[in-house]
């Protein structure tokens, strides 16, 4: 068994190689064109295709103007772009063959036999790189973004069906989507049971959002039964949102692409789990439930994850003032953000947000403030009852409290989206009296 999986190891890495260089020679091939065989008319369809590329949104949302509504329900990491579309852009294209990833399968000595190597060997390497998540002797399973793979640890984390449903719980305010996709099948399995802080019971499955999805705050476990399981949603465990305190090394541990590097629309999600039956049960759920995983996203998403890793061993770290480091661009993007949010709820006088926390971050090798993905906003107006009716007046759709479990005089807003979007939202909340 070793020699084999050493000799397909060996092949997969000579395929890798030989599709590296591929992907290189088709790329040289489009933009030369087709190696002198271009006439002038296609030299031309080629420019303006360029051209037309620069400037097209990568987003089916309308642009905005001053009396737009504006849409910050969503965490759509639209932010991102400004980064993408620069110099790092280039590092980042991929061209592929039609005939590459064609079969199912990705490497079938693997547990994931779906899961491309390339991504693997990306999202070991950042986690490395970013000293956030413990990946050695861990699993890597790949998912169609994390919900999937959250459901998937939902599975392979509960008892079987003749046992009763385990109570899914997370402390309040939890994650908006948290009771609706663990109640959507009616599984019995799992059923949703509200908040971890409330919760009386020695099995159960605790999800533990940190940074929190909505407030930002850092969670650990609630609950300390040793029948009990956690699952980790570290989606926005990267240094453009919080300081790296710790390599983390909890038993499942799910990140994505998303809001990482604010590729949403890859698709792609990865989990680190350490026991090996369970990574079999989470793998055998996404084989029923999709039969595997995208191969061309996640080509895509190791060519984003290996750009990012690259800007970073080129120059180093502490060269903040350098555009090709991702972490080190949107979190100088965030803490600006954050800045003009602060003096637009003081301006307004209405509103109040947490206070802001600051800690030593391991990657950056300095203390440094978090910056959320999302503003959790308090209205202390009178009168004021529905923050989220509220706001919609002014042309600003939220999210409800309610949603996470919490008062409707809460919302909570997306920091990630447009800069035109952000400005015209801060713009606005500061004119509220």
């Amino acid at each position: 068994m070793g020699r084999d999986h050493g000799v397909v190891a060996i092949a997969g890495q000579i395929g890798v190689v030989a599709s590296v260089a591929l992907n290189l020679a088709a790329l040289a091939f489009y933009l030369h064109g087709r190696i002198f065989g271009a006439s002038a008319g296609e030299k031309e369809a080629g420019k303006k295709m360029k051209k037309a590329a620069a400037v097209a949104p990568s987003s089916g949302k309308p642009p905005v103007a001053p009396d737009s509504t504006i849409n910050l329900d969503h965490g759509d990491p639209t932010m991102f772009e400004t980064f993408w579309r620069g110099t790092m852009g280039e590092h980042a294209t991929l061209v592929i063959p039609g005939w590459q990833t064609m079969s199912y399968f990705s490497d079938v000595s693997n547990l994931c036999w779906f899961l491309e190597p390339g991504f693997e060997r990306e999202v070991r390497r950042l986690h490395r790189l970013v000293g956030n998540a413990a990946a050695e002797g861990y699993h890597v399973l790949v998912g169609t973004g994390s919900m999937q793979l959250f459901q998937a640890a939902l599975y392979a984390l509960s008892p079987p069906a003749d046992a009763g449903p385990i109570s899914v719980v997370s402390p309040v305010p939890f994650y908006s989507s948290y009771p609706a996709v663990t109640d959507f099948l009616k599984s019995r399995r799992y059923r949703w049971a509200g908040d971890a802080n409330t919760f009386e019971g020695d099995e159960y499955i605790e999800l533990v959002c940190s940074p929190s999805n909505p407030d930002g705050g850092i969670r650990e476990a609630v609950l300390k039964s040793k029948s009990g399981k956690a699952i980790h949603d570290l989606a926005y465990y990267w240094p453009q949102y919080t300081p790296i305190t710790q390599m983390l090394a909890h038993d499942v541990m799910l990140f994505t692409v998303s809001k990482c590097t604010g590729h949403a629309g890859t698709r792609i999600g990865w989990a680190l789990v350490k026991d090996r039956e369970v990574a079999k049960k989470m793998n055998m759920f996404l084989e029923l439930n999709t039969i595997g995983v995208s191969k061309d996203s996640q080509l895509r998403a190791a060519k984003v994850l290996e750009a990012v890793a690259d800007g970073y061993e080129r120059q180093p770290a502490d060269t903040t003032g350098d555009a090709s480091l991702l972490f080190h661009y949107a979190r100088r993007q965030m803490a600006c953000r954050w800045r003009a949010l602060r003096a637009a709820v003081a301006a307004s006088g209405i509103f109040t947000l947490p206070d802001e926390v600051a800690g030593f971050c391991t990657f950056a090798k300095d203390t440094v403030s978090a910056n959320p993905a999302f503003a959790w906003l308090r209205c202390d107006k009178e009168g004021v009852e529905d923050l989220e009716v509220f706001l919609r007046e002014h042309k600003i759709i939220t999210r409800s409290g309610t949603r996470f479990g919490a008062d409707p005089k809460v919302v909570r807003i997306s920091m990630v989206d447009t800069d035109e979007a952000f400005g015209i939202f801060v713009d606005r909340l500061a004119a509220m009296k």
